[in-house]
């Protein structure tokens, strides 16, 4: 049973982060992965260095204590989320983009009381004017982001499609910020979506290096924040997913410029609900699997 919803997890991330303005790191935390994969992705770039530069009799042990159990079923169902849907929902943002739009733009916002509560929790608790500055900076700085409009790059050569998969990686372990969508300011999403749909492999290769190479510079940086300024990290958390609502914002022109609602506002306000009740049965689910293992520990 547990595979399943690991794989389904992995799915959820995966679709995350083929949509631009949507962030993998946003859904692996509302599923209740992102801790275990931030300190699972750190453990093997710990366990890279260790093969490199020594103590080599370390590696064994970091490879041996990953929760493989949870990491494969996740891996898989990313995976395949990403191929298919390259194929799937992306034609779907360009017939739909409002209704799409709509249905993220909920589950973002409908996500953003994980974060919040982490940081109401962690002592000394409650929300302070140190939170409240650091919210807003970050919300502005995302809001700025998203607002920048798109390019596009047809041949872009292969050393910027590494820079580029690099900086795109760390949405996958930094809730609100969407790879996808940096990829579209650079003008490299569709590029990127057609090697995919193409099976055009060196371009894949060096994005994988890129990406690699992205989560290897970043991810301990993060676990460390996590371990020692937990307040500061979900605050800043929280902002970039405030901002990041504007990308998902259902009606846009073509360079991004916000719309009044004009059509179709009762399919995008039932879709924004929507994706506020999937984040709700994401978050009882994953509260569910928690009592479920605590009872089988105590159990035990």
């Amino acid at each position: 049973m547990l595979v399943i919803v690991n794989l389904i997890r992995g799915v959820l991330i995966g679709v995350a982060e083929v949509i631009p303005g949507v962030s993998g790191g946003t859904v692996a935390l509302i599923v209740g992965l992102y801790r275990k994969l931030i300190d699972a992705i750190a453990d093997v770039v710990l366990a890279g260095r260790r093969l490199i530069t020594g103590p080599r009799s370390e590696v064994g042990p970091l490879i041996r204590g990953l929760p493989w159990a949870m990491l494969l079923p996740v891996a898989i169902g990313m995976v395949a989320a990403v191929i298919l849907g390259a194929r799937i929902i992306e034609p779907l943002l360009e017939t739909h983009p409002e209704q799409m739009r709509a249905l993220f733009f909920g589950l973002v916002a409908a996500g953003i009381v994980v974060p919040l509560g982490i940081l109401l929790r962690t002592p000394p608790g409650g929300f302070s004017w140190r939170d409240a500055v650091l919210v807003v900076v970050a919300a502005a700085a995302a809001a700025l982001l998203t607002g920048l409009p798109p390019g596009n790059v047809t041949d872009p050569p292969l050393v910027v499609v590494f820079l580029a998969a690099a900086v795109a990686i760390c949405a996958l372990v930094l809730p609100g910020v969407s790879g996808s969508f940096f990829l579209l300011s650079v003008g490299l999403y569709a590029t990127t979506i057609a090697a995919v749909n193409e099976r055009n492999f060196a371009y894949l290769a060096v994005f994988a290096l890129g990406a690699i190479f992205g989560l290897a510079a970043f991810v301990s940086f993060l676990r460390w924040l996590l371990d020692h300024h937990t307040r500061i990290t979900m605050a800043i958390i929280v902002g970039l997913m405030l901002g990041s609502l504007r990308a998902l914002w259902p009606w846009q022109d073509e360079d991004r410029g916000l719309l009044a609602p004009s059509s179709d506002v009762l399919s995008v306000i039932v879709l924004a609900l929507a994706g506020a009740v999937i984040v709700a049965v994401l978050l009882w689910v994953e509260r569910r699997l928690h009592l479920t293992e605590a009872e089988a520990e105590l159990g035990a």
